[in-house]
């Protein structure tokens, strides 16, 4: 049940200079909530995964707390969670605080249903579902939000991609509200508007930027069509009718939003080379990736999570992957 308390005063300078809604928003009491699963859940590594690189301006973790900020149908709401294997505790401040704290079991994987799944096929997936049965995939129901963060990380290496995020979303993003440990942004309320040089700047390459701009004036329709969507093929044909995005930045959009136990990145740098060397000892292609994860179609994502959780990764066999910066051509 969702309850009202008093919560403390915001902290730190604004970057941008709050208007005055804002600066009600910080100061306004939090909606305040606690949820237990039926069955215990790892509600802190759902809602972690959705973090984008370790300085991500819309999440953060500070003395054991997941704060997170977004832009929810009803306005920006910073979300503060504190989970522990039995249940959730959350306080939420901003416009759109009673949808986050509504949303947030979702986030969290309540909604996950991992029951007969069968990691039998091989034994380092039974035995790493044996070792983590609270594993669950949460999904965070901001279909653009996602799909955006997807198209920031095409054909680039994170460090990049996460890089690009943290400075559009600094520069363009709107004040988290609440007593945030850091100044943390929600993402653009409205993307068409940020500058070419901004971009340039934020080190995104130009073709990224114009897809992230072309999604976002469809936005809406964009959203109703993958919410109607029954299943995840029919979910790639919305995605990949744009242009610009492809199958893996379909996945990883389904993944995030929808939590969708069966979305694979087809077409990853690192994915195909992980799921071959864990069970089989060596790399694969995608097309071997795919078959390997045959036996488990439907939870095709869930072995993947289980595959990063197993301690079993490939030797690095050569230096990362040196980021292209262009932005100084």
């Amino acid at each position: 049940m969702t309850t009202v308390a008093h919560g403390p005063s915001a902290q730190g300078s604004r970057a941008h200079g709050p208007s005055a809604d804002q600066a009600r928003a910080s100061h306004e009491r939090p909606l305040e909530t606690e949820f237990r699963p039926a069955t215990p859940i790892d509600a802190g590594r759902a809602v972690a995964f959705q973090q984008r690189g370790a300085h991500d301006p819309s999440q953060t973790t500070a003395g054991g707390v997941i704060w997170r900020a977004s832009r929810t149908p009803e306005g920006v709401a910073t979300l503060a969670i504190r989970a522990t294997r039995h249940g959730v505790r959350a306080a939420a401040w901003g416009p759109g605080r009673a949808w986050a704290l509504d949303q947030l079991p979702r986030l969290c994987g309540a909604d996950d249903d991992p029951a007969g799944f069968d990691g039998s096929p091989h034994p380092l997936i039974a035995e790493t579902h044996r070792r983590h049965p609270t594993l669950r995939l949460g999904r965070t129901d901001l279909v653009f939000d996602a799909l955006a963060s997807a198209i920031f990380e095409q054909k680039v290496t994170g460090l990049q991609a996460f890089g690009a995020w943290r400075a559009i979303l600094t520069r363009h993003g709107e004040r988290a509200p609440g007593p945030t440990p850091k100044p943390m942004f929600a993402p653009p309320a409205d993307w068409q508007r940020i500058p070419s040089w901004s971009w340039h700047r934020a080190g995104l390459e130009p073709p990224q930027a114009r897809t992230v701009t072309a999604v976002a004036a469809r936005r809406a329709s964009i959203e109703r069509a993958a919410d109607a969507a029954l299943d995840g093929d029919t979910r790639d044909r919305v995605f990949t009718s744009l242009r610009g995005v492809g199958l893996w930045t379909s996945a990883e959009t389904r993944i995030r939003a929808y939590g969708d136990p069966d979305a694979v990145s087809v077409g990853d740098y690192h994915v195909a080379h992980e799921v071959g060397y864990a069970l089989t000892g060596h790399r694969v292609d995608d097309d071997g990736m795919l078959e390997l994860l045959e036996p488990w179609r439907g939870q095709r994502q869930r072995v993947i999570r289980l595959i990063g959780l197993s301690g079993v990764h490939e030797p690095r066999r050569g230096p990362r992957l040196s980021p292209e910066d262009h932005r100084g051509r």
